[in-house]
C-alpha cells in the first residue's frame, strides 16, 4: 500500500475543491438554464437550494472522506457497513461515466481554442464548422485522447506535484480569463441591455414550480455535490482540516464563477445579436448536447462581431479548457483512488483508468446520439448519487454524524441542529420530487416509447442502465469490500 499524500495548505485543498466544481456546466450551461427560468428570478431559488442540497451534501463528502480515508466504494462500507458498499459503488460509477464522455466535451474545448487560435474558426460559418468537425469522427477521438492523456498524466504524478501544482495555475488562470472577457463585454454598446435581463427578476416567475426545480438542479450538478469527487480529494487532507468554512467556501465559489460566467454571456449576447439579426434570448437558449450551440455555434458568431474578436476568442476557449481540466481531473483521481483501495499502485491504476477512459469514451466522441443518451442517464443518475449519502449519513445517525466527523477538531465553525433536518428530511423530499419531475418529463417527451430501454432520452433507458449497475454492485458488493478489506464495526 502506497503512502498517503496530503495536500500542503488549506488553499491547496480549496483550489483543488474549486477546480472539481467550476467546470464547463458553470461557464455555458448556468446562462442557458437562467435565460430559460426567467432570468434574474431564477437566481433566487438557484441560491436557496445552494443551502439546502449542494453545502450540506459537499459537508457530508468532506467529512466521510475525511474520516475513511478511502473512495466513495470502502467510504460506504467502513462508515455503514461493508453490505452498503454497492451505494458507493454507484455513486463512484456514476461520476466515472460521466468521465468518459466529460473527457469528450474537454477535447471540444482544446480544439476550439487551438482553431480560434491558429486556423478559420473566426472567418467561416460557426453551424458549418460544428457540423464539420463532428462529422470528421476521427477529429473527436484525437482531441478526446489529447485530453483524457493531459489529464491522466498530471494525476500520475499524484496529489501534490499533479492535483496540487495543476490547479494552482488553472483556477486563477481561469478567473484571471473570465474577468479578461467579462470587462471586455460589458463595455460594448448595449451590454446594459443583457445586465438588466441578468438582475433585473420577474417576481411571478417564483409561482412558477418548474423555475423551482431547474434551480436545484444546477445547484446539484454543478457544484459537484455527491459525486464522490470532493470525498475523494478530502482522503489527502490534514487530520485538523476544517470541513464547514471549505464547504462554504467551494459552495460560494461555484456559485461566483457562475454569476461571473453571466457577466460574460449576457452583455455579449444582448450587445451583439442584433447584429446577426437574431433574438438575443435565442442564441441563449439554444440547446444541444452539452449545449453546442451556445458554446460551439453562437459564440464564434458573436467574437466576429467584436473589435479585436480575433484576441478575445482564443482566451475564452483556453478558460474553457481550463474549467472542463480542472472537473476532469477530479473524476479521474476518483477511479484511481478506488483501485488504489483495492490494492493497486498509482502507476498501475492510473495506466487502467486512462485506457478504458479513452476507450470507453471513444462512442460519445463518435456518436452526437450516444453522447446526449449517457448524459441523460448519469446526469439524472447524480440525484440518485446524492440522495446515497443523505440515506448513508442518516443510517450513520445523523446528529452522530454532525457532532463527531463534522463538528470535529480543527474546525473554525461549528454546524447546529439544522444540518440534521436538512439531511434527514429536506434532501430526502427533494430528491424525490426532483426525480419524479425529471422522470414525467420523459414520459411526455416519449409518451408511446418512454419504456424503451434504448430510446435517447426515455425514462426506460435511465431505469434500464442504473438496474445493470446496481445489480452488478448488489451481486459483487462482498467481493469488492473483502478487496478493501473492509470490516463492521
Amino acid at each position: 500500500m502506497e503512502k498517503r499524500e496530503v495536500f500542503s495548505s488549506r488553499w491547496a485543498l480549496i483550489l483543488a475543491a474549486l477546480g472539481m466544481a467550476i467546470g464547463t456546466g458553470n461557464i455555458w450551461r448556468f446562462p442557458r438554464i437562467l435565460a430559460l427560468n426567467g432570468g434574474a428570478a431564477f437566481l433566487i431559488p438557484w441560491i436557496i437550494f445552494l443551502f439546502l442540497w449542494s453545502i450540506p451534501l459537499l459537508m457530508a463528502e468532506l467529512a466521510i472522506g475525511k474520516h475513511t480515508r478511502l473512495g466513495p466504494v470502502g467510504a460506504f462500507g467502513k462508515l455503514i457497513g461493508k453490505k452498503y458498499s454497492w451505494m458507493g459503488g454507484f455513486v463512484g460509477f456514476c461520476t466515472m461515466a460521466i468521465m468518459f464522455y466529460y473527457s469528450v466535451v474537454m477535447g471540444w474545448c482544446v480544439k476550439y481554442f487551438v482553431s480560434s487560435l491558429f486556423g478559420n474558426l473566426g472567418q467561416t460559418n460557426a453551424l458549418e464548422y460544428w457540423n464539420a468537425f463532428v462529422a470528421r469522427q476521427y477529429l473527436p477521438v484525437v482531441f478526446h485522447f489529447i485530453a483524457i492523456s493531459t489529464g491522466a498524466l498530471i494525476i500520475y504524478k499524484g496529489v501534490v506535484r499533479g492535483i496540487e501544482k495543476a490547479n494552482r495555475i488553472l483556477i486563477p488562470s481561469l478567473v484571471g480569463l473570465m474577468i479578461l472577457i467579462c470587462i471586455r463585454a460589458l463595455t460594448l454598446p448595449g451590454a446594459m441591455n443583457g445586465l438588466n435581463f441578468f438582475f433585473n427578476p420577474d417576481w411571478k416567475l417564483l409561482l412558477d414550480h418548474e423555475v423551482w426545480l431547474n434551480a436545484l438542479s444546477q445547484s446539484a450538478w454543478s457544484t459537484g455535490a455527491g459525486w464522490g469527487l470532493l470525498l475523494t480529494f478530502a482522503i489527502y487532507t490534514k487530520k485538523n482540516e476544517d470541513i464547514v468554512l471549505n464547504s462554504f467556501i467551494t459552495g460560494f465559489g461555484n456559485n461566483s464563477a457562475s454569476i461571473l460566467s453571466g457577466l460574460v454571456f449576457f452583455p455579449a449576447v444582448f450587445a451583439l445579436a442584433p447584429q446577426l439579426g437574431v433574438n438575443p434570448t435565442e442564441i441563449i437558449t439554444e440547446a444541444g448536447p452539452a449545449n453546442t450551440g451556445l458554446t460551439f455555434i453562437w459564440i464564434p458568431e458573436l467574437f466576429a462581431k467584436i473589435p479585436l474578436g480575433s484576441v478575445f476568442m482564443p482566451f475564452f476557449f483556453l478558460a474553457l479548457s481550463f474549467a472542463a481540466l480542472s472537473s476532469l481531473l477530479a473524476m479521474i483521481e476518483m477511479v484511481t483512488r478506488i483501485m488504489m483501495d483495492m490494492g493497486m499502485v498509482r502507476k498501475k491504476a492510473i495506466g487502467i483508468v486512462w485506457t478504458f477512459g479513452f476507450i470507453l469514451g471513444i462512442p460519445s466522441a463518435v456518436s452526437m446520439g450516444f453522447f446526449g443518451n449517457q448524459d441523460w442517464a448519469w446526469g439524472v443518475g447524480l440525484m440518485v448519487s446524492g440522495c446515497f449519502f443523505a440515506v448513508a449519513v442518516i443510517k450513520y445517525g445523523v446528529s452522530n454524524f454532525r457532532k463527531n466527523l463534522i463538528n470535529a477538531p480543527g474546525n473554525d465553525i461549528h454546524v447546529g441542529k439544522w444540518y440534521d433536518y436538512i439531511v434527514k428530511y429536506i434532501i430526502p423530499i427533494e430528491f424525490v420530487i426532483l426525480i419524479v419531475w425529471w422522470f414525467w418529463q420523459s414520459i411526455e417527451w416519449y409518451p408511446k416509447t418512454w419504456w424503451n430501454p434504448f430510446g435517447q432520452y426515455t425514462l426506460g433507458t435511465c431505469l434500464f442502465q442504473w438496474f445493470v449497475v446496481i445489480a452488478a454492485f448488489l451481486l459483487l458488493n462482498n467481493i469488492i469490500a473483502s478487496r478493501i478489506k473492509l470490516k463492521d464495526d
